[in-house]
């Protein structure tokens, strides 16, 4: 099997990002518009997202579609540190497109989805931080190398996001995903607290890098 360019790995974290804003951050426009999805299915519609673009573009690219996460793959050493900017840029790239497309639908000054911290910046900060830190680890435990791939991965995954999104949505947006939060804030124009779903997810990443490294794969031991 010939390996996958950099440009098809591109144009799939592109894609994927899209995609996730599109049905992500749409279920969010939609249960605001019409009340009919509530927040479990918008926290629903974000994991089953997920697990689709695991399944559908895991064996490409990776299906990062999330810089924290491709930061955190570059800290673990499964990821070469030439592309973890190239990554990043698409998928800044595919949210905007992504939230352009929401847009469409959306109500004159909906704020597209926005995360927006409910109880201040610094309890958001904390809250993102340890969501992302939580999925960051689960995938870091499930998956081998950068690909995040296979059935029972993509459902781990996809259903940590679910959870976290379902739990602690109504606190902070449950973002962990600096391209996520960023697309409705440039779009909308809703800049408010910003920098949270930035440092938040990133050092999140970085804390799930170092405590994995604490469990080793392995046999237990018998003593």
């Amino acid at each position: 099997m010939q390996p996958v360019t950099l440009r098809r790995c591109l144009l799939a974290e592109a894609l994927g990002t899209a995609v996730l804003l599109i049905f992500g951050t749409g279920a969010a426009v939609v249960n605001e518009q019409t009340h009919a999805l509530g927040h479990g299915g918008v926290a629903a519609a974000f994991g089953l997202v997920v697990f689709i673009l695991i399944q559908s573009l895991g064996d490409t690219s990776g299906a990062h579609v999330n810089p924290a996460v491709t930061i955190g793959f570059w800290a673990m050493g499964r990821f070469p540190g030439r592309r973890v900017l190239p990554y990043i840029g698409a998928q800044l790239a595919g949210a905007a497109l992504g939230s352009a497309m929401v847009k469409l639908v959306a109500s004159e000054g909906s704020n597209l989805g926005a995360t927006l911290p409910a109880h201040g910046a610094w309890q958001a900060l904390g809250i993102e931080a340890f969501l992302t830190f939580w999925l960051m680890l689960v995938i870091l435990r499930v998956t081998a190398g950068s690909k995040e791939a296979g059935m029972l991965a993509g459902l781990a995954i996809s259903a940590t996001v679910a959870l976290e999104a379902l739990v602690a949505g109504p606190l902070t947006g449950a973002s962990m995903n600096p391209a996520r939060s960023f697309s409705p804030a440039l779009l909308s124009g809703n800049w408010t607290d910003w920098w949270v779903y930035v440092l938040g997810p990133v050092a999140g990443a970085l804390l799930a890098v170092a405590v994995d490294r604490l469990f080793p794969a392995g046999a237990p031991e018998t003593r």
